[in-house]
């Protein structure tokens, strides 16, 4: 099946029909005729498969290809690092979320810790009774949390770590220091989880 296209106009004015052939059988040979590519890959077919390239178009292609390669390089360079920030981020959440867990666990026992310490120094806890197998469980327990106490006589005030609840003005004091210890404070690593109550010498 051919297509008719008016021409251009002949030296008497009429128009001259312009024949394409758009049969996909070849009628000579009777093979199927290859469509043009569209594009680039038809440029590249029509032009045919020995194109040789300039000494200046050549240095330009490899410039590119260079760049092209740099920067896909750096790309893959900067998603690396930020995979590795937030591998990061996310295992020091982990490990401060399971650090308030604990801390918030341990806090709502203090109370207990505190009747127990009472007991003992009352003299209510006989050694190897239940109560003092107890409390030495439930300190060795916390002790594996890494729970340690907070206070002691003679250390120096630390606003940060202790809560004055009075202050004794002493002779011969030249700093404020922890004269007694009325309720242990509590820290779990770094975390502070409740501030010692302590009476502080302080210089008169």
């Amino acid at each position: 099946m051919t297509a008719h296209d008016t021409g251009p106009t002949g030296p008497e004015g009429s128009e001259e029909p312009v024949i394409r052939d758009k049969r996909k059988i070849d009628p000579e040979t009777g093979e199927a005729r290859q469509e043009p590519a569209e594009g680039v890959e038809g440029l590249i077919q029509a032009e045919g498969p020995d194109v040789e390239l300039s000494d200046e178009d050549a240095a330009l292609l490899a410039d590119a290809e260079r760049d092209l390669v740099g920067e896909y390089r750096e790309r893959a360079a900067r998603a690396e690092a930020e995979l590795k920030n937030f591998r990061t981020r996310v295992e020091r959440d982990r490990v401060a979320n399971r650090e308030a867990v604990i801390a918030e666990v341990i806090r709502t026992l203090l109370p207990a810790i505190d009747d127990l310490d009472r007991a003992e120094s009352h003299g209510d806890l006989t050694e190897g009774g239940p109560l003092a197998i107890v409390a030495q469980k439930l300190r060795a327990g916390f002790e594996r949390y890494g729970l340690r106490r907070v206070g002691e006589v003679g250390e120096s005030f630390d606003p940060k770590a202790h809560e004055a609840i009075v202050q004794l003005p002493t002779a011969g004091v030249t700093v404020n220091t922890v004269a007694e210890v009325i309720e242990p404070g509590y820290a779990l690593g770094e975390r502070l989880i409740r501030a010692a109550k302590v009476a502080v010498s302080v210089p008169e």
